[in-house]
């Protein structure tokens, strides 16, 4: 097993994710967070095959973990113009593969995985020095600490980033979502609809959260950056969904106020060099991704563990080793990350800032041409479920707590 001090800032999934994954090969981990609670940046969620994998391989109870779809492309007026395939094998696996979940229904069970005393909340990173040796930490309470290795996992506005390379601006996609879900009696159908017209996305996907099925859907077009905000969500999602189906329609209607939220959509360029000395990044500290990919918190979820099988292949008091092992993980997961976060930032470009007389000629390709199967129904799905083969095949790992709490 390893051993050795590695820091983590930022409790978001790749966080936590990078502290379960360093905690299962034998590091003594820290993970700190600036806020005074752990929150879930969102409500809704989806995830794929392949940070499921992952997330039982690290500890982390997947049982019943949301709901498992197939998820369909088509046009506003339901015509189909894609299907997402994923192979037979991967789907009787993985109980259907992509599933939608409420993103806090994930930090629960990342959260119940941790062990005590791991998490140490209201430490908001002030100062970072690497010495060569160990890499000093100060924090705005007046805490201070010294780890072997950090691992920033602190979002978009990553210190840590800052702190390596420098303010970087972000971009603005120019592009803003409003997202809702709902609980109902029946189960869902088990089908997930990503649908279009020329300017608008209105989509839905099953759900699950303790227990609960219901949907998750979401609104999402182009917006201006400096513009005040909707003041009516609601109202907002209702004018946008009279030209889709009505199911898309009705759900938004009954979902609750409280259950919707907006966000804008932002991310920032591949960034070339994600590791200097001991320090390194996962998530989006290092690759801001759009929703387009509903992938973000998955990729974030894959960083932490392949990060944390080279750190423990090597001696982590040797700097010249962590340095190759910290750069060995970006390079594995640079080109992976790059092609889903450049594709992601692409097609939100293609679906809503393509010129206005260019529209009906896209929309003509994407209603009788395989064009879009090939990108988004086949290419994407098999680049992602390819990472499945490069995840060890194990048995879920139980937290030492969790095996304390089964022997009592």
């Amino acid at each position: 097993m390893a051993s050795g001090r590695i820091a983590i800032i930022g409790a978001g999934p790749g966080g936590m994710a990078a502290a379960l994954a360093a905690i299962r090969v034998g590091f003594d981990v820290t993970l700190y967070e600036r806020a005074g609670e752990v929150k879930a940046a969102g409500n809704i969620l989806n995830l794929w095959p392949p940070p499921q994998k992952v997330l039982k391989l690290i500890g982390v109870d997947t049982v019943d973990l949301g709901a498992p779809c197939q998820v369909f492309f088509r046009n506003a007026k339901g015509k189909n113009r894609a299907v997402v395939n994923l192979p037979d094998a991967v789907v009787r696996e993985y109980g259907g593969g992509f599933i939608g979940l409420l993103r806090w229904g994930l930090y629960q069970r990342m959260l119940a995985a941790l062990p005590p005393a791991v998490l140490k909340l209201g430490h908001e990173l002030r100062e970072m020095r690497d010495a060569g040796d160990a890499v000093q930490l100060a924090f705005a309470n007046g805490a201070t600490a010294e780890a072997d290795v950090v691992i920033g996992a602190d979002g978009l506005r990553s210190m840590v980033r800052a702190q390596l390379w420098g303010d970087q601006p972000i971009r603005h996609q120019r592009l803003h979502l409003v997202g809702g879900y709902l609980f109902l009696d029946e189960a869902p159908d088990g089908i997930g609809v990503i649908s279009h017209n020329r300017t608008t996305q209105v989509s839905y996907t099953p759900i699950r959260h303790e227990g609960k099925s219901g949907y998750e859907w979401w609104v999402l077009e182009a917006c201006d950056p400096d513009a005040p905000p909707p003041v009516d969500l609601h109202g907002f999602c209702r004018d946008r969904a009279t030209q889709f189906p009505a199911k898309v329609q009705e759900l938004i209607a009954a979902t609750p106020p409280a259950h919707l939220q907006r966000w804008e959509i932002r991310d920032r360029p591949p960034l070339p060099q994600w590791s200097k000395g001991r320090v390194t990044l996962v998530g989006d500290a290092a690759h801001p991704t759009s929703p387009y990919a509903a992938y973000g918190a998955g990729m974030s979820i894959e960083d932490g563990y392949f990060l944390a099988r080279e750190l423990a292949a090597v001696d982590i008091a040797d700097t010249a080793a962590v340095q190759g092992a910290l750069q060995r993980y970006e390079d594995r997961r640079k080109p992976h990350t790059a092609q889903v976060t450049q594709g992601a930032y692409h097609t939100g470009r293609m679906f809503h800032h393509l010129p206005a007389p260019l529209r009906p000629i896209r929309d003509l390709v994407f209603d009788h041409t395989p064009f879009l199967q090939k990108m988004v129904g086949d290419d994407m799905p098999a680049h992602i479920v390819a990472q499945l083969a490069e995840i060890e095949d194990a048995e879920p790992y139980v937290p030492i707590h969790r095996r304390q709490e089964a022997a009592a």
